[in-house]
């Protein structure tokens, strides 16, 4: 399958989406969500311009970060992380898009090589206090990011979250708000944050409204994925 036509859609839908809210499109990345998809697929898309790959099982990741071992790639874990899996997440990935406790993060930090660089990183908000989603509540955003931003092998970058799923865009807006509102706040503690790492294919242009830094993007990308 040819990405060429999808990649030149999302940098487009991203221009205007930029140009729209007065932001620049180089200050937003374009994370391409590549679990399920082949190593093949992900060389694909590097030879056509993506270099920020996400992944969110562990298992399938090292298999295509070994068979890629040759490629740049910047690397991103952006699924739930069992205390079992740090040590290898430590090693292998450059940016963490999901603490949501301390315990976690002690671990990735106390793990980390140190000829490495430290690993970026974002707490995982649940904006929409959904069970069924990992996170933190935004009441408890302020102690951890405090704690968090303390770590020696970590480097506290913002924030991530998976919004409730709806098509209507004022609910979108009012969601993404939420959380750039939060790191707003932090920043006032933490001048340094930078990232919002929200959007994804159906609601990434109402995530760029609202200040998203990151998009994380796979079925439009790479299309319908694979079971």
């Amino acid at each position: 399958m040819d990405l060429a036509p999808n990649i030149a859609r999302l940098g487009s839908k991203i221009r205007e989406a930029a140009d729209k809210n007065h932001r620049q499109q180089e200050n937003i990345i374009l994370l391409a969500v590549s679990k399920t998809r082949s190593a093949d697929e992900i060389r694909h898309c590097f030879e056509l311009g993506i270099t920020e790959f996400g992944e969110n099982y562990l298992q399938e990741a090292q298999e295509k970060q070994m068979l890629l071992s040759d490629l740049p790639i910047c690397w991103h874990f952006i699924g739930p992380i069992q205390s079992n899996k740090t040590l290898t997440i430590a090693h292998s990935f450059d940016w963490v898009h999901s603490i949501d406790r301390l315990k976690i993060a002690r671990r990735l930090s106390e793990q980390r090589p140190a000829e490495l660089a430290p690993i970026q990183c974002c707490i995982q908000v649940n904006i929409g206090s959904e069970e069924s989603k990992a996170g933190i509540s935004l009441a408890q955003l302020p102690e951890l990011a405090g704690q968090v931003a303390l770590l020696p092998q970590l480097q506290l970058r913002g924030l991530m979250a998976i919004p409730r799923a709806t098509n209507n865009t004022q609910q979108q807006h009012r969601q993404f708000a939420q959380l750039r509102t939060a790191l707003e706040q932090l920043q006032l503690r933490l001048p340094d944050l930078d990232t919002l790492s929200m959007g994804m294919s159906a609601d990434m242009e109402s995530a760029i409204a609202e200040g998203s830094t990151i998009v994380r993007i796979g079925t439009a990308l790479f299309g319908p994925r694979n079971r």
